[in-house]
């Protein structure tokens, strides 16, 4: 049987005839770095998705760490988690907007494959250690454009690539953004940066209390007032509010009320949360191992080239690829590996140790 392509357009005409005239059709993609067939049944943001899911950098994500350290209890989040948890958001925004959710979804699935061990400590060290600026949105471009299947890359839709890179906002960014550098090219690339920030702001509350370092009653009543007190609620309210806002415009928003009480619990997190003292020894413990690490492959380049699943481009700087390869790291490996290069290991050869008499063979 020969496979011709009317699903795909058959799909491809469902987005002209059901979207809004401000989404992204994926027939309208400005395509791939590397120009491809189209795939026969799948649209190019759906064939995004998979790749995405598909990459070892994603299934690398279930053990990286969120907030919370080596977490004893199974239910804290992973970057795994919160990525699921973003996509939940995007799609349920995007479908209210009549926006392309195949594309808000891939973007979210991918906005933090470039994530380091240890969450954001990660990302620190290797800032200082890196020739250049190192942050984890332009890491996860690199990942899936350089370093994903050996090198060769994912080959992403160029509006996914985009919405990858300009999803992340820190402390202090700018949420809302239609001009200069960091405005996304799309309405779904805008609608991930703000699920990003609904995602932790929530889940880093709900894991923070669940860690009991946190009541109810210690968030901001203003905001609670107006968001709701639990996790479930708070979303409901952003996520209603968004579509709401945003609906009869071609710019994602949020209410001037609701933005106020979102940035109270974002300034909460980052005053109340992230420094304390539970977390920060933690945090100090993962730098300092990633530091000593990073040192000691520096002064052993070789041993670096034999830690590596494939070798990187010739002309390539070493620390380059050092950076490369720590941020690939999950919490366990990197831990591993540094037991392996600084703890004793004690490898005897059993066939010399004399037996006692009438003991075991």
């Amino acid at each position: 049987m020969i496979l011709d392509d009317s699903i795909r357009l058959m799909l491809e005409e469902q987005e002209r005839q059901t979207l809004s005239p401000h989404a992204c059709q994926s027939s309208q993609s400005r395509g791939r770095r590397v120009a491809e067939k189209p795939c026969f049944i799948r649209t190019a943001f759906q064939r995004d998705t998979d790749r995405i899911i598909h990459s070892e950098a994603f299934r690398r994500l279930k053990h990286k760490t969120q907030v919370f350290l080596a977490p004893t209890n199974d239910h804290f989040r992973t970057r795994m988690t919160h990525t699921l948890e973003v996509v939940g958001v995007a799609r349920t925004i995007a479908r209210g907007l009549r926006l392309n959710v195949d594309l808000a979804e891939a973007i979210a699935y991918g906005h933090d494959l470039g994530h380091t061990p240890f969450g954001h400590a990660g990302e620190q060290v290797l800032n200082e250690i890196s020739p250049q600026r190192f942050h984890h949105a332009t890491h996860s471009l690199r990942v899936a454009e350089q370093l994903e299947k050996n090198g060769r890359g994912l080959n992403l839709s160029l509006e996914v690539l985009d919405g990858i890179v300009k999803h992340s906002k820190g402390r202090k960014g700018a949420l809302f953004t239609e001009e200069g550098p960091d405005a996304p090219l799309t309405l779904e690339a805008a609608i991930v940066r703000i699920s990003d920030l609904i995602a932790y702001l929530n889940h880093d509350i709900d894991d923070a209390m669940r860690a009991g370092l946190i009541t109810v009653s210690d968030l901001p009543p203003e905001a609670t007032q107006l968001l709701g007190s639990r996790h479930a609620q708070r979303i409901h309210t952003m996520v209603k509010d968004i579509i709401s806002t945003s609906r009869e415009t071609c710019k994602v928003r949020m209410s001037g009320e609701v933005w106020e009480a979102t940035e109270q619990l974002r300034a909460f997190l980052y005053e109340k949360v992230y420094p304390r003292p539970e977390i920060e020894s933690e945090i100090q413990k993962s730098k300092a191992l990633l530091r000593q690490m990073a040192d000691w492959f520096l002064e052993h380049p070789n041993a670096l080239m034999k830690h590596l699943k494939h070798a990187p481009p010739p002309e390539q700087p070493l620390v380059q690829t050092l950076v490369d390869y720590l941020a690939s790291m999950t919490d366990a490996f990197a831990i591993s590996i540094f037991k392996e290069l600084f703890l004793p290991h004690y490898r005897l050869d059993m066939s010399l140790i004399p037996r006692a008499a009438g003991g075991p063979a």
